[in-house]
Parts: structure tokens; sequence; C-alpha cells
């Protein structure tokens, strides 16, 4: 079993003046970590599923990520600033200190937002939605640990919950 770990977000959100959506995940993994940019683990789907929502190609590197997020409107985050976790595992969240979300909002306006998975979803809800005023909206978790929804189920439900904000 890994130890837990006191996990201190790292790196920036991206967003600007014209981001549409903030989608908000949990907290950095550890591949993600290492690569020093978001959803950096070979087999999460988010990269994929977004590419496949807004017909564009899958971005590769963290320059063509930033350039895709900001060039299709979507801002991204992650609802923890700090946090005790076991190594990638959303379950072992503990001692949460919640990112602030104001810069973002500052820079973007009130837009939608989106939580990657249940997880960045209740902690949002318990952390940050009193403080924002908006509601978030659920979409299911991109990361390979939750299997019960294949890529063309996820890209389902992502192309439609963000399409009406997109287009």
């Amino acid at each position: 079993m890994k130890e837990m770990e006191r996990v201190v977000h790292s790196f920036l959100p991206v967003c600007n003046e014209n981001s549409k959506v903030l989608i908000l995940g949990t907290a950095p993994s550890v591949k993600s970590r290492e690569n020093n940019f978001y959803y950096g683990h070979p087999q999460n789907r988010f990269w994929r599923v977004l590419a496949e929502a807004t017909g564009a190609e899958v971005p590769k590197s963290i320059e063509e990520k930033k350039n895709f997020l900001l060039l299709k409107g979507i801002a991204v985050y992650d609802v923890i600033e700090s946090c005790d976790i076991q190594g990638s595992s959303d379950s072992s969240i503990r001692n949460v200190v919640p990112a602030d979300l104001s810069e973002i909002l500052r820079i973007t306006g009130n837009i939608p937002i989106f939580g990657n998975g249940g997880t960045a979803f209740r902690l949002y809800q318990k952390h940050q939605q009193k403080k924002t005023g908006i509601p978030m909206i659920l979409l299911p978790s991109t990361s390979p640990a939750n299997a019960a929804w294949n890529f063309q189920r996820l890209t389902t439900a992502w192309d439609a919950a963000l399409k009406p904000y997109l287009d």
C-alpha cells in the first residue's frame, strides 16, 4: 500500500477571457505532477474525449494542449490546492485545502463549471460553490479507474454537456 503524501498544486490554471467553460478535476495525478500539466497519465481519456467532442486532433505536447484548450474556449484547473493522497487515488484524499477559484473567474467571468468525476463534484459543492455562486455540472470521470464508462459512452456524455456552451 502506498503511503500518504502531501501534494501541493504546482502548475497554473489554463484560462483566458475567451474561456466559455471551466472544467475542474480533483488534484493532479502522479503522472500529471511528473509532467507538470493536467491529465498526464497516458490512459486518462481527458484529451481524447475533449478532442472527439470538439472535432479536433488530440493534442500531444503541453504547448499543444494549452493552445487547444484556449482555442476551444475551455478553462482547466482543479478543486484542490493541496491535500494528503496515496498515489493518484481520489478515494484516499484527506486534509483538503480547496483551490481559490476567484482569480480564474475574474478572468473568465461567471462561466459554467463542470466537474471531471464525482470527487471533484463533491469537493466543489463542499468548499467552493457557496463562494462562486455557480452550481457545478457533474461529468463522468475520464480517469482509467472509471472502467464502467467506455470511451464512446464518455464522449457522448461530455459532448452533450459541453456542446451548448462551446458552439
